[in-house]
């Protein structure tokens, strides 16, 4: 076993690198912290390249594991109190598929917390895919990560531009979540076709007028009068849940 004590050797500088989102995408790299972090990427299947474990911490099978100071887990990880183990894993390439019936879009997000938490709702009520569109938070900034409390692989999650969406969605009832307009319906008096794709938008913007006018249906959830509008992460999970 490799044992690193120096924050300054080469291997831990290049992988505090990849707390950057330049050098994830250069290297197809990630970072995982924490130890539930770490079970549920390596019982998903996701290829773990070395496992930084502080001293005298269970060591995993399966995995190079580098027994190292809290001074080096601290120079690679993104929170204030490192945790006992932080790995670098291999960013996953996801396939689409046809079969796919109930799809989420995310556009323009940039909450990396309310991104990993709709992932983790998303695998919760049984979501088909999800895709990132616009300028929305890098899927693996270790905020997304965390927040996604290991369900980060249970969905397959995509980019896609207009034409994408337009070639892959165009026998999908496409929802526009909305504020209530003389043309969107309540969520409590929505029912979703077979095939559906459910768009959400920015908290501060809401959805683009380019993806509003790709909508062919809009849905608004019922709240009191005197409540402006909801966290996207939890609009997210109560329409979600009611389509469940």
């Amino acid at each position: 076993m490799i044992k690193i004590t120096s924050v300054n050797n080469e291997l831990v500088k290049n992988t505090a690198k990849l707390l950057q989102k330049k050098y994830r995408d250069e290297s197809g790299l990630f970072l995982l912290e924490g130890e539930k972090c770490i079970e549920e990427a390596i019982s998903s299947g996701i290829e773990i390249e070395r496992i930084f474990v502080e001293e005298g911490h269970d060591l995993y099978k399966n995995a190079e594991n580098i027994e190292t100071t809290e001074a080096v887990l601290s120079k690679i990880s993104s929170t204030v109190t490192p945790p006992k183990a932080i790995a670098v894993g291999k960013q996953v390439i996801n396939n689409w598929n046809n079969n796919f019936k109930k799809v989420v879009l995310l556009e323009n997000i940039k909450d990396a917390g309310n991104l990993g938490t709709i992932l983790r709702t998303s695998a919760a009520f049984g979501v088909d895919a999800v895709i990132l569109y616009g300028d929305t938070v890098d899927l693996y900034n270790p905020k997304c990560v965390r927040s996604s409390v290991g369900n980060l692989w249970k969905v397959p999650v995509f980019t896609m531009n207009k034409d994408e969406l337009n070639l892959k969605f165009c026998n999908f009832e496409k929802v526009a979540t909305l504020p209530k307009s003389s043309d969107s319906v309540w969520l409590s008096e929505y029912k979703p076709k077979t095939k559906v794709l459910i768009m959400f938008g920015a908290e501060s913007t809401g959805l683009s007028e380019e993806l509003k006018s790709f909508a062919n249906k809009n849905v608004t959830i019922e709240m009191a009068d005197n409540v402006e509008s909801l966290n996207l992460s939890i609009s997210a999970g109560i329409f979600l849940y009611k389509i469940r």
